[in-house]
């Protein structure tokens, strides 16, 4: 999968450097697959929650940081809307946040 708008991921560990080793491991593995569908993402990410309009909820670092992503199927794509704590996930909408 390629992965849209990795800097949002690096500026976001530079403020939560323990989140930096979890995040390069999402990363890596996350780059080495291409799904085609929401079961393959719960096949490889079993914590992994599925939203509607395409979206994806990961948790990093056991559950400390959430990740929401659109997932475009048929391009290989994934595109990162937001990246935050737990506690900054509990204040968004995961279905429509976007990245500011």
């Amino acid at each position: 999968m390629r992965i849209i708008a990795i800097s949002q991921l690096k500026t976001f560990w530079e403020d939560y450097p323990d989140s930096e080793q979890s995040f390069l491991a999402w990363i890596d593995e996350t780059k080495k697959t291409t799904w085609t569908n929401p079961a393959e993402i719960k096949n490889q990410f079993r914590n992994a929650s599925i939203l509607k309009s395409r979206r994806v909820v990961f948790n990093i670092k056991s559950n400390d940081y959430r990740l929401v992503v659109a997932i475009a199927y048929r391009f290989g794509a994934l595109y990162i809307k937001f990246v935050g704590t737990h506690r900054q996930y509990d204040a968004i909408n995961a279905d429509t946040v976007e990245m500011e």
